[in-house]
């Protein structure tokens, strides 16, 4: 996912698909244990998409609080 697309959403949107995420991280993680996976770098994208909601969040809220302490 880009980063573009990410600022995009919405609060909810983002927290859902963060959750989806880490859902998609375990399975990937399961599937590594307990047979190959087709393609291993798909578990560092997960990571790295998993990153970039969580840096997008940070900066709202990091936003948030600046307004809340300029008013």
């Amino acid at each position: 996912m880009k980063i573009d697309e990410i600022r995009n959403l919405t609060d909810e949107e983002l927290q859902a698909e963060l959750d989806r995420l880490h859902r998609h991280v375990f399975d990937l993680r399961s599937q590594a244990v307990t047979e190959k996976l087709e393609d291993p770098s798909m578990l560092t994208k997960a990571k790295r998409d998993i990153a970039r909601v969580k840096t997008v969040m940070r900066q709202r809220e990091l936003q948030a609080q600046a307004a809340t302490a300029t008013e």
